[in-house]
């Protein structure tokens, strides 16, 4: 076997034997002496003259053996089969359910929201009327939070597991097998919720449950196992239980806390969202070469700032921004796209690493001191805008100067952005570093620092900022048998792919014990 690099011209959509005769050409021979080829990844480079895209791919030539193909095991029917109950139906729950029926083990999935089409319209609402559903919205439901937040994929890290057992059940559930070779890879928030809805009938017709409208309220264990309560007044029980709530469910770090459970702070993120307009980083990225046949360029950007990282997150390309809010009091943003990354503008987090001893006054809540962090900064945004979910907002270079926009930019934000002092409003070290950071990334983007570019605020739901340790050989948490922390809200993944390998890995764990 020989692994390759090919390139084809961004104008070309090569077939299977343009592919085969480039690989031929590259070693020498004749295309009919390639036995068989795979394609690895394909990424696009506009550092040269001309846009490319890079082909990576393995051949086998003569008497090699040929490659095989990636497959994924088949889905057992479990519907008498021992239950594991998992609390959460994100990623990693999904994915810990799959990895479950695969080994012939009963998932039973509690999730609080709503199924994700019902989840649809309370977020339709949330935009429009401002009326928040605790329960179902941009952060919480089928799905979880990377649902409608462009369903990025660009994970490429083999160290939690083989990221294709992942990729390849997406393709299984309906998703474009692109994504099994971009680089940059996502699934489009138009497209995921039907392919999510895939997943649960799969759960469901072999034999696991899926119950929405579940909201757990008391962990209870006992030398029987697990006893789970739930708000519609329903318990559930079960050997094992997995943890996999993702990073706002503040109830649970809280059920934890008063419990005594061992839980840590853990490190997050924080600053703004970032909008620009889509033909503006095009520009800057494609060097003045885009083409409508290219797709909307991307970006990401580093540096360190005394001390802390300052970094571009969950960028968006051809996307628009939305209300992440979970709760009444709250305003917060994030960004998503759907799959045709068609629309005016750019958007991205700009954050700025926060650990625990960049903050005071919050020591007495211990493990929970960076989440009360947070709330006060979700709020004290939420009051600054006299209680409306319109979101605070000022121009890049007028932040960078400390000075109130005159006038603000078209948005995409759908609820309405109104000027505001964010230079005062946000965190100290939060302002500092971030006006040093915008100038910086200037450099790597010239023209990325302008007049043009609008920050909303806050973006804050970058991780979780609350970690449940867990054994790592057993992954079950440090104190309590047969509970395993899982994914994101559990300080363990950060993004769909690592999410979903979180959840699989526990499900072996489980069943291997």
């Amino acid at each position: 076997m020989k692994e390759l690099e090919i390139s084809f011209n961004a104008r070309i959509q090569p077939g299977e034997k343009d592919i085969i005769r480039e690989c031929a050409r590259k070693l020498g021979i004749s295309g009919r002496e390639i036995t068989s080829h795979e394609v690895l990844k394909i990424s696009l480079d506009a550092r040269g003259r001309e846009v490319l895209y890079r082909y990576r791919v393995n051949v086998t030539t003569g008497n090699e053996p040929p490659l095989s193909p990636y497959v994924t095991e088949p889905y057992r029917n479990v519907k008498n089969a021992p239950p594991v109950i998992i609390i959460g139906a994100g990623p990693a729950g999904l994915f810990a359910a799959l990895k479950l029926l695969q080994l012939g083990r009963k998932p039973v999935i509690l999730e609080r929201g709503k199924d994700v089409h019902a989840r649809k319209r309370d977020i339709a609402r949330l935009s429009r009327e401002q009326i928040i559903h605790p329960d179902s919205n941009y952060c919480f439901g089928e799905g979880g939070a990377g649902t409608f937040s462009d369903g990025k994929l660009y994970t490429r890290s083999n160290k939690k597991g083989d990221i294709r057992e992942v990729l390849c059940q997406f393709v299984r559930f309906g998703a474009d097998p692109s994504i099994l070779t971009r680089s940059h890879a996502h699934i489009g928030s138009d497209k995921l919720p039907r392919i999510i809805e895939n997943i649960r009938n799969c759960i469901i017709e072999r034999g696991g449950e899926v119950h929405f409208n579940t909201r757990v309220t008391d962990l209870k264990t006992d030398s029987a196992g697990w006893c789970v309560h739930t708000l519609p007044g329903d318990t559930y029980n079960a050997e094992h239980v997995i943890l996999a709530t993702g990073h706002s469910a503040a109830d649970i770090y809280q059920l934890f806390y008063d419990k005594e459970w061992e839980m840590e702070a853990k490190g997050f993120a924080l600053g703004v969202r970032v909008e620009h307009p889509q033909s503006l980083i095009n520009d800057i990225q494609y060097k003045h070469k885009y083409k409508p046949y290219l797709p909307a360029a991307e970006y990401s950007l580093v540096c360190q700032v005394e001390g802390r990282g300052v970094f571009s997150f969950c960028m968006c390309p051809g996307g628009v921004l939305v209300p992440s809010v979970t709760a009444p009091g709250e305003m917060l943003l994030n960004g998503m796209s759907n799959s045709g990354r068609n629309s005016r503008w750019a958007n991205a987090g700009i954050v700025v690493a926060v650990n625990p001893g960049d903050i005071s006054g919050f020591e007495a809540y211990g493990p929970l001191q960076l989440l009360k962090f947070r709330e006060s900064v979700e709020r004290k945004m939420y009051a600054f805008s006299g209680g409306t979910i319109q979101a605070p907002a000022q121009r890049m270079d007028d932040f960078v100067n400390g000075r109130l926009s005159a006038d603000l930019p078209a948005t995409s934000y759908f609820p309405g952005a109104f000027s505001a002092p964010l230079h005062e409003l946000l965190p100290g070290f939060i302002v500092t570093r971030m006006r040093k950071a915008f100038p910086e990334f200037n450099k790597k983007m010239k023209g990325y620092y302008t007049h043009d570019a609008l920050l909303l605020a806050v973006e804050s739901r970058t991780s979780s900022p609350v970690r449940i340790p867990r054994d790592p050989e057993t992954l079950q948490h440090i104190s309590l048998k047969n509970l395993y922390p899982c994914g994101e809200g559990a300080g363990y993944a950060g993004g769909i792919v690592s999410s979903a390998l979180d959840g699989i890995n526990i499900a072996k764990k489980i069943v291997d014990k």
